[in-house]
């Protein structure tokens, strides 16, 4: 095996500065939680390529390698916290995990039917008129209806940025993301970083 040559890392990399830091990330991959996740997750990553007339080549969709994983970690039930905005594609997606022999627990955002204002919301920030109720989205409620259910793997179908984080923290079952949502771009966010049509729409709410 080849072994890297730090000298000729430039002197403010962290292969140089924070080897310490890398080796006590390296030991935390002995715990058996760590390897549980990552052993399975490395051979996902491995079987998404095959060699295909002498070209090695993506084989497979994200929604195939959720699958894959979740035989791998012997999963028998999955989570869905999804947008109420999406309810379609957390349909077609229940629908295929069910067909893979998979139990689907699913959660909508705005469970709970619980207005903004006792979240703590400021009633102006209400999408349509500030003073008739508006339910919230509820990411806290849904991870615990989704740790209610004991669900193995729990999967985000574009919750909104910062409801998502607030699920992932509150789920006892790992969290990975299916759909990421961005309105303007139909949850495509990527695109974003290549095209110069929406990079006036980016940098025209700088911080001052």
């Amino acid at each position: 095996m080849d072994e890297l040559n730090k000298d000729a890392l430039p002197e403010y990399c962290p292969m140089r500065t924070q080897v310490e830091t890398i080796e006590d990330s390296i030991e935390r991959y002995r715990n058996s939680e760590v390897k549980r996740i990552y052993v399975p997750g490395t051979v996902t990553e491995k079987e998404a390529y095959q060699v295909v007339r002498g070209v090695r080549m993506a084989v497979r969709p994200r929604v195939k390698e959720l699958i894959e994983f979740g035989n791998l970690l012997g999963v028998k039930k999955i989570g869905i916290a999804f947008c109420s905005g999406l309810r379609d594609e957390a349909s077609r997606l229940t629908d295929f995990l069910e067909k893979q022999g998979f139990a689907v627990a699913s959660a909508l955002c705005k469970c709970g039917g619980v207005d903004k204002t006792r979240l703590g919301v400021a009633k102006q920030y209400k999408i349509r008129d500030p003073e008739r109720f508006e339910a919230a989205c509820n990411p806290v409620l849904q991870a615990e209806l989704l740790n209610n259910a004991a669900t193995g793997i729990n999967v985000i179908v574009g919750l909104c940025l910062g409801h998502d984080m607030l699920f992932t923290m509150n789920s006892k079952a790992p969290v990975t993301t299916l759909v990421v949502k961005d309105r303007l771009l139909g949850h495509n966010p990527v695109i974003a970083l290549y095209s110069r049509y929406h990079r006036g729409i980016i940098e025209s709410q700088r911080r001052a």
